[in-house]
């Protein structure tokens, strides 16, 4: 998952992610300010931690609205017939202390979530939407970015120019420039209520995560966990002041563990409603009523931009460019993937009769027969798989593999200033020369937000003098206890890959604009880079050099490789349901929501029927904790780009197969095409320069086994 700086995110009004200038006679203002400074310092600059506190937060960023709000009259009122130059060019380079103010507001609220934070996010992101709409509502400024985006094509500009003119100018129409005056308004109000609501949605989330845990209260509730997991929720437990006990906490890195090795149905049953009932609760946290007042908002805005819906306006801006060419993408594997769902199923309850379960398979027990089945069917348990899967040899593999790839090296710095002891930062370099920095925050603790995502504190740029990228990447893995390595899943490793796909996908990037550097591209393209990433896991490269065992550092067996290999495409069923169920309820809700109001829960159930999910799976995110699409605009409406981006995936996946996993000059391709481009080509354009040819969507059926 991708979350950018408050800049770019969609609430904050995607399009103006670049409104940088610097202009001496405001620079000064912002001395000695280390929330608004520059950031300086060895390896390129960078921010400076040691120095930033929550109380400075909230002056920063008003100083920092202070000064940008000048720097963008000033271009507005500039007597001059409007130019690139002294338009589009002049707020790339405004706004440059308000996005080093804004990045640390989002590195906060993400990382170190406290109350205090929260009652600053809970203040300031209303605040935020409004300044950031009184700059897209600036007919002047307007006036001067149509008029270099109608001139464009006869001024005399490069493509990438051009490509800066065609996007700042779609996406100020996107956020309501052209309205007038009344509508005007209502956008902004209807913007500044949707920032509080998103807000509010994802910190619900956050206090039933923290506040909620499984305790484990003896020996007999740990019955079918592995010592590392046993040691993970018991150090758990000790940060929650429980010693003595066992916490599973209620987020997915720690709770899917647990529903997929513990024998204790009854405590597998109570996890499970636990984790699927976050926002769910009634009371103070419940995210229902939120649901709807978000819906109705989103509808009336579309109408207000006329779009006939959230979900009509959010695709135009994707490669599907439809809500129908989405769902159309979502049904063709909906049939196959729901099939094979059933098929494991049937699968998972003979097993269980044949050991006299006397039990029908429910949701919670998904997981766990699932791996009864992998390990009858593939002989692949994962309980075998996971002592050769050690976190700090899975990220020097994929420090390795990107190395082998695109010729990039890692060298840990210790003379950069972190937020929090967990995180470590890499100098990345290319043949001697600064690539940029990347910091990794991998370990869950409180006030941190669950899940895994790549974070973007600076973009690559050299319109002003070169400028590096600084990436992060950031997991919810539980510690192990003192001197022990901490042993993941599989699908965690796969992860691990797949967010380290982002960070490489900003820090290869190499424009000349900051708005269309790196990962600002469209939704459903931003996961094709991470998507891929994932995988160079599996490669036999990676898994003898970096796949050893914990305790006696041999590699991973090449039977065992090979069983990973045989089993795949195994579960895939599940896999997909989960995730369609999800992406096609985000769509059709959009959609429904357009000419009524919804209720959250009733939608759900008549959603999913309509489909046909198989009621022992649920989606993958439920929607009283989705937050991928009620906690900001990003994925809204957009959560099926994971499913757009995999057919890209898959055929691309297929070149590399074919020509070898690290083949030089693919992945000279690969790097010139596509992670260093930006948004500086259009996206189906710059797959074609890759590829060859428009995608062939026929590899993503064979890549899940569905041909």
């Amino acid at each position: 998952m991708l979350r950018r700086t408050f800049l770019q995110t969609a609430a904050a009004t995607a399009m103006i992610g670049s409104l940088k200038m610097n202009l001496p006679a405001f620079a000064a203002d912002s001395a000695a300010d280390p929330m608004l400074d520059p950031w300086t310092g060895a390896h390129g600059g960078f921010p400076p931690f040691d120095r930033i506190a929550p109380d400075l937060i909230k002056p920063a960023l008003m100083k920092g609205m202070e000064l940008n709000r000048a720097e963008i009259e000033a271009i507005a009122a500039n007597p001059e017939a409007p130019t690139f130059e002294n338009t589009l060019a002049a707020m790339e380079d405004a706004g440059r202390a308000m996005d080093r103010a804004s990045s640390i507001f989002n590195i906060y609220t993400s990382v170190l979530n406290d109350k205090q934070m929260q009652a600053i996010d809970a203040e300031m992101s209303p605040v935020l939407s409004a300044f950031y709409d009184d700059i897209t509502q600036n007919e002047a400024l307007f006036a001067r970015i149509k008029a270099v985006y109608e001139g464009r094509e006869s001024a005399g500009l490069t493509a990438e120019q051009q490509r800066l003119a065609e996007t700042v100018y779609k996406n100020f129409v996107r956020r309501g420039a052209a309205l007038n005056a009344t509508d005007k308004a209502r956008m902004k109000a209807i913007n500044q209520t949707l920032a509080g609501l998103y807000t509010k949605f994802g910190q619900n989330v956050l206090a039933d995560e923290e506040e909620d845990a499984l305790v484990l209260e003896s020996e007999a509730d740990l019955a079918g966990l592995s010592p590392s997991l046993i040691e993970g929720y018991r150090t758990s437990a000790e940060g929650r002041g429980m010693a003595g006990k066992w916490a599973v906490a209620n987020t997915r890195s720690s709770m899917e563990p647990f529903l997929t090795y513990s024998t204790r149905r009854d405590l597998r049953e109570k996890g499970w409603r636990m984790w699927t009932r976050r926002g769910d609760k009634g009371g103070a946290t419940d995210n229902k009523q939120v649901i709807r007042d978000i819906l109705k908002l989103r509808a009336e805005r579309a109408k207000l931009l006329g779009f006939a819906s959230h979900a009509h306006w959010a695709t135009d801006n994707n490669m599907a460019g439809s809500p129908d060419a989405a769902m159309a993408l979502m049904m063709q594997v909906w049939a196959p993937a729901a099939a094979r769902a059933r098929e494991e199923i049937a699968d998972m309850q003979k097993v269980a009769d044949a050991e006299g379960a006397g039990i029908a398979i429910e949701a919670w027990d998904y997981r766990f027969y699932a791996e009864k089945v992998r390990k009858a069917k593939y002989d692949v348990d994962d309980n075998e798989v996971k002592p050769y899967l050690q976190l700090g040899k899975l990220v020097e593999g994929m420090f390795w593999a990107s190395g082998e790839l695109f010729g990039l090296s890692y060298t840990k710095v210790e003379d950069v200033p972190v937020y929090h002891p967990d995180v470590t930062v890499h100098e990345v370099t290319r043949e001697g020369s600064r690539v940029g920095l990347f910091y990794f925050d991998p370990y869950a603790r409180g006030g941190k937000n669950s899940g895994a995502w790549m974070n973007a504190y600076r973009t690559q740029e050299r319109f002003r003098g070169e400028t590096t990228p600084i990436v992060s990447n950031n997991s919810n893995f539980v510690k192990a206890g003192a001197g022990q390595p901490i042993l993941i899943s599989w699908d965690d490793a796969s992860t691990l890959f797949h967010e380290f796909g982002h960070a490489l996908h900003g820090l290869n990037s190499s424009v000349t604009y900051p708005t269309l550097a790196g990962t600002a591209v469209k939704r459903d393209f931003v996961e094709f880079p991470s998507q891929i990433n994932e995988h160079w896991l599996p490669t036999p490269e990676v898994l003898s050099r970096f796949a050893v065992h914990a305790e006696t550092g041999a590699a991973m067996p090449e039977a065992l490789v090979k069983k990973i290999e045989a089993a795949k495409n195994f579960n895939q069923g599940f896999a997909t349901v989960e995730y369609l169920a999800s992406a096609i309820y985000d769509m059709k809700i959009h959609l429904a929501s357009a000419s009524a109001e919804i209720d959250p829960e009733e939608f759900e159930k008549s959603a999913l029927d309509e489909i046909g999910l198989p009621k022992e799976i649920v989606m993958r995110h439920r929607p009283t904790a989705f937050g991928h699409i009620f906690s900001g605009d990003g994925y809204s409406a957009g959560y099926y780009v994971y499913l757009w981006a995999d057919a890209l995936t898959a055929d691309a996946w297929e070149l590399f197969a074919e020509k070898g996993a690290y083949d030089k000059a693919t992945a000279r391709s690969f790097l010139d095409n596509v992670l260093s481009a930006g948004n500086a080509i259009a996206p189906d354009e710059a797959f074609r320069r890759f590829r060859g040819r428009d995608v062939d969507t026929g590899a993503l059926m064979r890549k899940r086994g569905f041909a």
